[in-house]
């Protein structure tokens, strides 16, 4: 199966690369133009990302892009809640691979504090995302079970966190497979953001796609959500 194979909604529009490289690449450059159209139009630019083993490549090409890094705030849509020195730590993958060189120059809001509980920090994130300036770059992933961010399917505060009204920025949420707890975004901050991007690769995860947009329960597949207009998928086998 390729991704031209897939029905998309009306509006949503679809990229497919030979490889996960040049996949990276065309989405560091693609980025990296939107970020320079913000900071062109506003003098300031904000970029929301989610971690995880995939994006490290799209990380490492992004940070080498001509840009104006101290005039962007850089976040992420979903992070564990283990210190940033943890090996599953988002921000510290963030700062490994894509807060280098010029790049360091960003600002970052990181989701995690050392709180007492996961409720508590899910508390101060949603303080902190209260100064988030508006999204203008949202790149997201999404698992086999169809999650995005960490909006897992079953997960306590789900049907909360999808609240395209809510106004709570930030949930607490547990992964169904993973012991980690997690704190996510809200599918209305998500939502928010001008251009937003779905950045998958390999045939399962056209599967899980090709899943999604045969249904409409949200609830069951998060990711469903942001299967909207405007909406761009980049996709490599």
């Amino acid at each position: 199966m390729a991704i031209s194979e897939v029905k998309l909604p009306q509006g949503v529009s679809a990229h497919e690369f030979k490889n996960p490289v040049l996949l990276a690449e065309g989405l560091a450059l693609k980025v990296a133009e939107q970020l320079r159209s913000a900071i062109d139009a506003r003098g300031a630019a904000t970029l929301v990302v989610s971690g995880g083993r995939s994006p490290v490549a799209f990380f490492q090409h992004l940070a080498k892009q001509a840009l104006d890094w101290s005039k962007v705030v850089v976040s992420l849509a979903d992070e564990r809640w283990v210190p940033v020195e943890h090996a599953d730590s988002n921000a510290g993958l963030l700062k490994r691979y894509l807060l280098q060189g010029a790049a360091a120059k960003a600002q970052f809001l990181s989701l995690y504090s050392a709180s007492a509980n996961l409720e508590a920090a899910a508390e101060q994130a949603d303080r902190l995302l209260a100064e988030l300036p508006p999204i203008d770059v949202l790149v997201l992933g999404m698992g086999d079970d169809g999650h995005t961010a960490s909006l897992f399917p079953d997960s306590p505060n789900l049907s909360q966190a999808l609240d395209a009204n809510g106004v709570r920025r930030c949930w607490p949420m547990l992964a169904p497979t993973v012991p980690h707890q997690r704190l996510t975004m809200s599918r209305a901050l998500l939502a928010s953001a001008q251009h937003k991007v779905l950045s998958i690769s390999g045939q399962s995860k056209l599967t899980t796609l090709n899943a999604a947009v045969a249904g409409d329960d949200v609830a069951e597949m998060p990711i469903r959500a942001f299967l909207q207009p405007t909406l761009e998928i980049y996709w490599c086998p």
